[in-house]
């Protein structure tokens, strides 16, 4: 489970308990804490987006630096069968 995914979890929780709550207060109270959640989950979303573009593209110069290290022979007879 990611991050974002329990934050995402709690804040609905927090929601479910405001819906319920028959005191001002404690409503007042889980609506603070939904929305501390909610902030939470989606600064989590973006750092998670982030961290996954940075590895795909980490990922992806790894590739093309192990490609442009074969030799020119390995090229050729893969080109040919692939």
């Amino acid at each position: 489970m990611r991050e974002s995914e329990f934050f995402t979890a709690r804040a609905a929780a927090a929601q479910a308990e405001a819906d319920a709550a028959t005191l001002d207060n404690v409503r007042d109270r889980c609506l603070r804490a939904h929305q501390a959640w909610d902030t939470m989950a989606q600064r989590s979303l973006r750092s998670e987006s982030a961290r996954d573009a940075r590895e795909s593209a980490a990922a992806t110069a790894q590739a093309a630096a192990i490609d442009s290290a074969r030799p020119d022979f390995m090229l050729r007879t893969t080109e040919a069968t692939g």
